[in-house]
Order: C-alpha cells, then sequence, then structure tokens
C-alpha cells in the first residue's frame, strides 16, 4: 500500500497516541531538539492535546504503521505555556491556530510530505471562524554547539516559502532533558506566524 498522509480527529487521535507518542521521542533525540523523552511523558502530553480545542493531526501512515505526524490545535487549547509569549506581544490568541510537531522517520523524508503537513494543518484551522493565522514555533541552538552535524540544513527557507515569518518580539522558552544531561534546562523558542 502507498504511503499516505490522512487527517486524524477526536477518537482517531486517541487510537494513535502510542504511535505518535514514539514517533517524537525517535524524532526529537536528533538534532536540533536533542530531546532524551520518556513514553509516559508522551502519552500524557498527547492525551491532553486529543481533549484540547480543535485537535488535528495529519498521520503519514505506511501500511498500517504511522510514520509521521504534524500536529495542530486552537492556541488556547495547547498545553500551558505556548500561548503566553503571544499574549504578551498583545496578540489575540483566539485567532490564531497553533501547530505543533512536525515529525516524520528519517527513511521518508525528502517525499514532499512536510507540504502536505502544512497543506493539512492550513486547511483545518481554516474551517474555524475567526482563525486569521497559524503559528509554530522552533527551538534556537547556538551556531557552534558541538553536537550540531555539519550536513544540518535549518528549515527556515522551507518556512519562508510557505508564507511564515519570524517574530523578533515573540520567544518563548521551554525546558527538557537533553540526551547525555542529567537534568532539565530552558530552551529559547523562536516564534513563526503566518496570516490567512
Amino acid at each position: 500500500m502507498a504511503v499516505r498522509v490522512e487527517p486524524l480527529t477526536g477518537d482517531r487521535i486517541k487510537a494513535a497516541l502510542p504511535d505518535i507518542a514514539r514517533l517524537r521521542i525517535e524524532v526529537f533525540r536528533e538534532w536540533p531538539y536533542l530531546y532524551d523523552g520518556t513514553y509516559a511523558y508522551e502519552h500524557d502530553y498527547f492525551a491532553r492535546f486529543a481533549d484540547s480545542d480543535g485537535a488535528f493531526v495529519a498521520a503519514v501512515i505506511d501500511g498500517d504503521r504511522i510514520v509521521g505526524a504534524a500536529t495542530a490545535t486552537r492556541m488556547g487549547g495547547h498545553a500551558d505555556g505556548f500561548e503566553k509569549p503571544f499574549v504578551e506581544a498583545g496578540y489575540d490568541i483566539s485567532r490564531i491556530f497553533y501547530f505543533g510537531e512536525s515529525v516524520l522517520l528519517r527513511a521518508y523524508r525528502g517525499r514532499g510530505l512536510g507540504n502536505q503537513f502544512f497543506d493539512e494543518r492550513e486547511r483545518h484551522a481554516r474551517t474555524f471562524s475567526g482563525i486569521e493565522r497559524a503559528a509554530f514555533c522552533s527551538v534556537i541552538r547556538p551556531a557552534d554547539h558541538p553536537q550540531k552535524p555539519p550536513e544540518y540544513r535549518a528549515l527556515d527557507g522551507f518556512w519562508t516559502k510557505r508564507g511564515y515569518r519570524p517574530l523578533p518580539d515573540v520567544i518563548g522558552a521551554f525546558s527538557w532533558q537533553d540526551i547525555g544531561s542529567d537534568h532539565e534546562t530552558e530552551k529559547p523558542m523562536q516564534y513563526w506566524i503566518k496570516d490567512f
């Protein structure tokens, strides 16, 4: 069966929780996140996400296996903290759809699935009355970080082509444990936005 992208909502998201939790752990171990995650945390995080207002997943499915996922929900419905930088910058979060993680196993990259992730999430966001923008965030790492792979290419160009722009006055901060560390540290997060 061909690789396909399927929209998931409601109970279909809940059924996919174990697969998406494992995907996040595997993909976010890579640069630039270097995330040392646990299945228990990921499952709990996605259970809360599945119950949020407007929760949506664009799932990449190969046969009967989920090999990629991109999430979206109304900004005010996402996990605590994601909306804070927007509120502080004076944005009306009721008019913003938040695009969470995009995770895709390495073997499936380079096939245009990143564009499909954005297409599906933007289509879903536009079905909600009053939504004027979509936003997401990405971790800011030092250019000379010792764990940065020499072949790494930032996604800024891809996001810009999709119509997103970074917001210099909207910087968040989130904590997680890096691979090789024994404790969590706070990382700055750059927010990007697109006006519909």
